[in-house]
This record gives C-alpha cells, structure tokens and sequence, in this order.
C-alpha cells in the first residue's frame, strides 16, 4: 500500500457564503480524499495549520447523473470535513498554508 503523505489528505477549503458563515463560531469546512478517517483529519488539520481542533464531522455527497446535449454525464462525487476549532482558534484560508 502506498504511504500518503499527510497534505494529500486535505484537497482545499471549501469557501461559500455558509461555509463563512460558519467560521464565526469556529468551524471550518474543507474537501477531504473518499478513504479518510476522521482521526486522520483531525491530526492532518493540526499539522498543517498548528490549531487544536476538538471536532469533526464529515458529508459524502454522492455523484449526480446530469444530461448534456442529449447525452448522460455525472458531476462527481466528493467528501467535506466540517471541522470545529478550539475557542479562540481560527484559520485564515487567505493566506494559505
């Protein structure tokens, strides 16, 4: 089994108008890999960006079929990670890692 290096588990922060929202009380929302775990999360959050985080919780989105020009496509489906920072913490996603 291939070892996966600690930032490919983390694709990017996902930034919407509720994932703003969000971030006044401490929550941060990213797109994750399918095959990570929420311990892996948490650790590689930690890592990355040197917070505490306290929780996580995680939404599949299934892949949709979509028609395009009379022929069927799919939009693929992704994994987000909602993750809860200690009081006090935050990440500043315009700057960067």
């Amino acid at each position: 089994m291939k070892k996966i290096n600690f930032l490919d588990t983390v694709i990017h922060p996902i930034i919407t108008e509720k994932a703003t929202s969000l971030s006044e009380n401490n929550k941060v929302v990213f797109k994750v890999r399918d095959d990570a775990s929420k311990k892996t999360i948490k650790k590689n959050i930690e890592k990355i960006f040197k917070v505490n985080v306290i929780k996580v919780n995680t939404i599949t989105k299934k892949s949709k079929s979509k028609i395009i020009r009379g022929k069927i496509g799919y939009k693929k489906g992704y994994k987000k990670a909602l993750v809860t920072l200690k009081k006090g913490q935050s990440i500043d996603l315009a700057t960067g890692v």
